[in-house]
C-alpha cells in the first residue's frame, strides 16, 4: 500500500512538473520585460530578474542560457503578446454593419451609420491598446536597443504589424464587398485607417510618457475614421481630377 501511494504521489508530482515549469518560465519572462524596460538591456542584471521572478539566478540560467537569450525571450513574448490584443480588436471589424447599413434591416436607426460606429469601435480600441503602458514600454525598449539587436525589429514588430495589417486588410475586403466601403486597395485602406490612428497618438502620448485622457482616445479615433471615410466610404461621388493645362 506504501508503494502504491508514493507511485501516485510520484506520478502526481510528475504531472505537475511540466505545468510548474511553464508558470516558472512565465514568470521570468514577465519579470525581465519589466527589469529590462525600467533599467535597459546594459544595466539590467540577472541577480534583478531572479529576485523579481521569486526564482533563484541558476534558474534563470536554466531556462534562458544567457542574459541576451533572456532579452531576445522576453521581447518576443511581449511583443506576442501585445499583438495578440491588437488582433482581437481588429477582428470586431465585421461586415455586419454594413449588410445592416446596405439593406436598411431594422436596428440602424434614423441617421445612424453602422460602418461609422464600427469603426469607431474598433479605432478606439486600437488606440487604447496603443496607449497600454506596456506596449509604449515594448516600443521605447525596441527603438533603444535597436542598434544592439537590429534582429528584433523583425521577429518583435515587423510580423505582428504584418498580421494586424492583413487582419484588418481582409476585414476592410470584406466590408466592400458588402457595401461598407468603396470598391478599394484593402491592404491600402488597412495601412491609411493604422496610420491615421498611431501617427496622431504617437504625437498626442509623447512617446508613451503623456497620460492621454479617455476624452482625446475619443476625439482622436472618430477624427481618424471621418477622415478615413471621406476616401473609403461607399457610394461617395469622387472629386473629378483638374485638367491638365494644355
Amino acid at each position: 500500500m506504501a508503494r502504491t501511494a508514493a507511485s501516485s504521489s510520484t506520478a502526481t508530482a510528475d504531472r505537475a512538473t511540466p505545468r510548474g515549469r511553464i508558470d516558472k518560465r512565465q514568470a521570468i519572462l514577465d519579470a525581465a520585460f519589466t527589469v529590462f524596460a525600467n533599467r535597459g538591456y546594459a544595466r539590467a542584471c540577472m541577480e534583478e530578474i531572479a529576485e523579481a521572478a521569486g526564482v533563484a539566478k541558476h534558474t534563470v540560467y536554466n531556462h534562458f542560457g544567457d542574459k541576451e537569450s533572456l532579452f531576445h525571450a522576453a521581447m518576443e513574448a511581449t511583443g506576442n503578446a501585445v499583438m495578440g490584443e491588437n488582433l482581437a480588436v481588429a477582428e470586431r471589424l465585421t461586415a455586419d454593419g454594413a449588410g445592416r447599413a446596405a439593406t436598411g434591416e431594422a436596428g440602424a436607426g434614423e441617421g445612424s451609420d453602422p460602418v461609422r460606429s464600427c469603426l469607431e469601435d474598433v479605432a478606439h480600441g486600437l488606440l487604447q491598446q496603443c496607449c497600454d503602458p506596456r506596449s509604449w514600454a515594448l516600443r521605447r525598449l525596441l527603438y533603444a536597443e535597436i542598434t544592439r539587436f537590429p534582429e528584433l525589429l523583425e521577429a518583435v514588430w515587423g510580423r505582428g504589424a504584418d498580421r494586424l495589417r492583413q487582419t484588418l486588410a481582409d476585414r476592410m475586403a470584406r466590408l466592400s464587398l458588402a457595401g461598407g466601403l468603396c470598391a478599394c486597395d484593402p491592404v491600402e485602406a488597412a495601412e491609411q485607417f493604422l496610420a491615421l490612428l498611431t501617427g496622431p497618438m504617437e504625437a498626442r502620448s509623447q512617446l508613451g510618457t503623456r497620460h492621454v485622457p479617455a476624452a482625446e482616445l475619443d476625439t482622436v479615433a472618430e477624427a481618424a475614421v471621418r477622415t478615413f471615410l471621406r476616401a473609403f466610404q461607399a457610394d461617395r461621388p469622387r472629386a473629378a481630377m483638374p485638367a491638365a493645362a494644355s
